[in-house]
């Protein structure tokens, strides 16, 4: 809830930011002439060059002021959030730039390094002016400064208070030497109360010994990389999160209190509707497209696909279900492929209405065998539930064991949720496959009963049949598995936020009481588990953990430059993602049509490996070539040899310096073959003469290699650095 309290100004009414501190305290245009005058102060600002000022208040749990000057140099525009106090929290500096002539707005460059170490300067410069002295921060690697065509470079992370880290984050952008935004996470509107101190009453070892205590694992088959069965300790399902209170070592649930605060907060609203029933769940393999009219009586021509409507009587004599009193509005075949084979299933939708409300029900089957693989509906939230959840897990395995007899014994109940409390019109229960006594939740069967009349609410499946499972003799136990568990944590010391219920005997508590907050953040000194790398759990045989692999799109590295004339030229492309994917460069390889186009589309990230490229994706960056009139369908030809006079046309035309190449009888050259330069490709070969892509002798009919294609598109990137 936010009351604004606004007032515009003009450049003349500018004096009013003389006035005296002792206009009353609730004249507002006073106010906003102090709040300026501090920001002015804060960051030594010479703001004569706008025309235009304005500024806004909206109050939360303190004021905040948002200062706003227009009308400066080209347009430029500056907005400041800050405190009544002239504190800083957010500033936004904007102005109007032009492309340098030469330069395309799609057409990247390097980002220039003189600017790169110069942004640091600047941004600390500017941190030294906003941050008080409880506030610090560590300028990490800059983000945009190994990025091709970045807005700027930016520093962005934790505040730290008194030494240590906080829930309070900072971002600073850097353009051309200016700071051009910064936004800062403010203690007054993040948590109530002051900062505590930075000393700790408990060691780590204690704090490490009671979170270890709000651990758990369970033994479960799961897939490795390889699609195969193993087993591993993972962590139990709906554990709580947990901090130590640096003072005393107590645990605080955070899981709990944030639940407290999300309940109280959303009391009032809740939810209208079953938000997410009228959405299809994602098919298990692959994607269904819809068949066309002739597809479609190709399929009913196939004896063994079944017609929508004895599929209908199929599933309305399948009591589980409740389709009686259902009307079927549609149905609809639909061809989905699964690993090597293609699927046809239908999807039947239903409708009643009752008191006034409308529900849906859609059932998905396999044409051919009936097979129910999906059932989603929506019913209003709020309606009594009148069974009882013990009596709503009946109902679900009565359904297993009409619909899947043959694979009931194998399953049991791996979870359950009941939030019929909060309005959910069903229960949720979901029964895992259970080999050798240990779960695969990777094979399981979910089913939502309506908690108003019994009927399966939703439901969907996935199985696979083809898969063996190891015995579990000769596993570790559970301890060791927890103790590697832990292992992979650090127990950090830092400044947290806690959930707190409000107390109106406190006057800024009792304001966000008014507000509407039953509860909210306080800064905690506290220990909590924390890791740098995603661990899904320990493999139950080795003991060891196993780390979550994700692979880098940005790093390239080849295997084949030692020794290469354009080693340089093609690692630098590499250091900003541009290039071939598959480990090689191969420099030396005469450069074709393909090649090149391939190199080009790294350049707006499909980077790939041009000899493992497949059709479809050589037709995408072909096509992209297309759009950017870099060739014509009819000029295609992936294999062709390029020459160094095709190649800086290429290059040329791709960076939009065509226009002003093919200007002729301006244009004169110093290279050692220049007699041999046709009149068509003077203003190319002069071009890249300038830009450094050619130097000495041209040799435009030569054919190219990759890594002359490497030392061109350097030069290139280079040109407005």
């Amino acid at each position: 809830m936010k009351r604004m309290l606004s007032l515009l100004l003009t450049a003349s009414l500018m004096a009013a930011l003389a006035l005296p501190a002792a206009a009353a305290e609730d004249d507002t245009q006073a106010r906003l002439a102090r709040v300026t005058q501090a920001v002015k102060t804060v960051l030594d600002l010479d703001t004569g060059s706008y025309e235009a000022f304005s500024g806004d208040c909206y109050e939360e749990l303190v004021p905040v002021w948002t200062l706003r000057w227009t009308g400066g140099k080209d347009g430029e525009t500056l907005t400041v959030e800050a405190l009544e106090n002239g504190a800083v929290i957010q500033y936004q500096l904007n102005g109007s730039t032009a492309v340098p002539a030469g330069r395309s707005g799609d057409f990247p460059v390097f980002p220039a390094e003189e600017e790169q170490a110069n942004a640091r300067e600047t941004a600390e410069t500017f941190l030294s002016k906003v941050l008080d002295p409880m506030e610090q921060v560590e300028l990490e690697t800059p983000q945009g400064a190994g990025q091709l065509n970045s807005s700027g470079i930016r520093f962005s992370g934790t505040l730290l208070l008194n030494g240590l880290p906080s829930p309070l984050s900072y971002s600073i952008r850097v353009n051309d030497g200016r700071v051009t935004s910064f936004r800062r996470d403010a203690r007054q509107t993040t948590f109530l109360g002051s900062v505590p101190g930075n000393e700790a009453g408990v060691s780590q070892a204690q704090a490490a010994a009671a979170l270890k205590q709000t651990l758990g694992l369970k033994l479960e088959y799961v897939l490795d990389e390889d699609g195969a069965a193993v087993l591993r300790y993972v962590p139990e399902a709906d554990l709580h999160t947990f901090y130590a209170g640096a003072d005393t070592g107590d645990l605080i649930d955070l899981t709990e209190l944030r639940e407290k605060m999300r309940r109280l907060t959303s009391a009032a609203g809740g939810m209208a509707g079953d938000a997410a029933a009228d959405v299809p769940m994602t098919t298990e393999n692959g994607s269904a497209k819809s068949l066309s009219a002739a597809e479609l009586a190709g399929v009913e021509k196939l004896k063994d696909v079944r017609p929508a409507e004895e599929l209908d009587k199929a599933l309305r004599a399948l009591s589980g279900l409740g389709l009686q009193g259902w009307t079927l509005s549609s149905s609809s075949y639909t061809l989905e492929k699964e690993d090597e084979t293609e699927t046809v299933l239908c999807t039947l939708r239903y409708r009643r209405t009752a008191e006034d409300e409308t529900y849906s029900r859609t059932v998905t089957v396999d044409a051919r065998t009936g097979e129910i693989r999906r059932v989603y509906s929506s019913a209003p939230w709020g309606r009594e539930a009148k069974l009882t959840a013990d009596q709503a897990q009946e109902k679900a395995l009565a359904f297993l064991k009409a619909i899947a007899p043959d694979r009931t014994e194998a399953l049991a109940l791996y979870d359950s949720e009941d939030q019929t409390a909060d309005g959910s019109p069903s229960y949720s229960f979901t029964f895992a496959r259970r080999v050798n006594g240990c779960f695969f939740p990777a094979n399981a069967y979910r089913v939502d009963i309506d908690s108003a009349d019994g009927s399966v609410h939703r439901f969907y499946r996935t199985w696979d049949e083809d898969l063996t499972f190891p015995s579990p003799e000769g596993v570790i136990s559970e301890s060791a598995a927890l103790d590697a568990w832990m292992g992979t944590y650090d127990t950090v010391l830092a400044y947290r936020l806690v959930p707190q219920k409000m107390d109106e005997a406190d006057p800024l508590q009792a304001r966000a009481i008014r507000q509407g907050m039953d509860y909210f953040h306080v800064l905690r000194l506290t220990y909590a588990l924390e890791r740098e790398e995603a661990c899904p759990g320990i493999d139950a045989r080795s003991g060891k953990p196993v780390f979550q692999k994700y692979s880098d799109r940005s790093d390239i590295s080849y295997s084949d430059l030692s020794g290469s004339t354009w080693q340089a030229d093609i690692e630098k492309l590499a250091r900003y993602g541009v290039g071939y994917d598959g480990g090689v460069f191969r420099p030396g390889k005469t450069l074709t049509q393909w090649d090149l186009i391939c190199l080009l589309g790294s350049l707006r990230f499909w980077r790939m490996d041009p000899e493992t490229a497949t059709g479809e994706e050589r037709d995408t960056l072909y096509s992209d070539a297309y759009a950017r009139g870099l060739l014509t369908p009819a000029e295609r030809a992936d294999n062709a040899p390029v020459t160094r006079a095709a190649l800086v046309k290429l290059l040329l035309d791709d960076a939009d310096y065509g226009p002003a190449a093919r200007l002729s009888g301006i244009y004169t050259v110093s290279y050692t073959d220049k007699d041999g330069i046709p009149a068509s490709g003077l203003g190319y070969a002069a071009m890249a003469q300038a830009l450094g892509m050619a130097r000495g002798t041209y040799h435009g009919t030569r054919t190219a290699s990759r890594g002359e294609a490497a030392f061109m598109l350097c030069r290139l990137l280079e040109r407005a650095v």
